[in-house]
């Protein structure tokens, strides 16, 4: 597993001109970990690799369809599918090895339970969600596992909103429940404080989280076992590819479009950067 390619992959430039630099073209190539480092890295990996369930719902127009490869959560394979087969996935994939990622650079970097907030306002099941909470001048929230609308930035853990460079403002707020420290929400444009989702800051293992990640992959009930999805960042908002449609958003502008079987593998390839398959 090499830092380096996972930089390549999600297209990072890790050069900065040099402060004492003697030539113009001298360029100082250690990585700190600082927090600005940290924006860099999750905002370049948001635009570069996608949220996508297909490992568990497969292609939905293969002509010759073969199952599923199925969720794996090691980060040997993690590796494998993410960097070396430019693969995406959902936020135990995406956050397990971006964690794996910060800490090799010298972060101090801990793996989070949370629960995604549901349409019903629960949070359930418990440990629904992985995200990352990173050691600054405080703590701060570093997440590339969500769908739209992605968090770009760091996010304090203390009630600071932070707007990002589409418009969509984050803040992290007391939880009123029991059972949780804290409540993330964000804020669409001209639009209402919506949460996202709850969790306490207590630092996980990578396999504290197989049994959640199984039963998503797994249940018919899962968000994840329907229609395949996914989604990306991009530098003005996010667009993500259905089934049969293709939504754009950009700065609070969102346009759905209906998309053609025979587009849909076209548009893919366009939209990620690489096949579905």
């Amino acid at each position: 597993m090499e830092t380096t390619a996972y930089l390549e992959r999600i297209g990072f430039d890790e050069r900065r001109p040099s402060a004492n630099r003697t030539q113009s073209n001298h360029v100082d190539t250690e990585l700190a970990p600082t927090l600005e480092t940290a924006g860099r890295l999750q905002r370049a990996h948001a635009q570069a690799v996608p949220f996508e369930n297909l490992d568990i719902v497969g292609d939905p127009f293969d002509a010759d369809p073969t199952p599923p490869a199925g969720v794996q959560l090691n980060l040997p394979h993690l590796y494998q599918k993410i960097v070396e087969r430019e693969r995406g996935g959902f936020c135990f994939e995406l956050n397990g090895l971006f964690t794996w990622l910060l800490r090799e650079l010298g972060f101090d970097a801990d793996r989070v339970a949370a629960r995604m907030v549901g349409d019903d306002g629960t949070g359930r099941p418990p440990a629904n969600h992985h995200t990352i909470a990173v050691e600054f001048d405080r703590r701060y929230l570093l997440d590339v596992g969500t769908g739209a609308p992605q968090l770009r930035r760091p996010l304090p853990i203390d009630g600071e909103v932070v707007v990002d460079d589409v418009g969509v403002a984050w803040r992290v707020v007391e939880s009123e429940r029991p059972d949780e420290e804290f409540l993330t929400q964000y804020r669409l444009p001209e639009g209402e404080w919506e949460d996202r989702y709850l969790f306490t800051d207590r630092p996980r293992e990578l396999s504290y989280f197989e049994a959640t990640c199984e039963y998503l992959a797994s249940a018919p009930e899962s968000p994840f076992t329907g229609a395949p999805v996914a989604t990306i960042a991009t530098e003005y908002g996010y667009q993500t590819l259905r089934t049969d449609s293709l939504i754009r958003w950009t700065g609070g502008d969102e346009r759905e479009e209906p998309v053609e079987p025979d587009e849909w593998h076209g548009l893919f390839q366009a939209l990620f950067g690489r096949s579905s398959r």
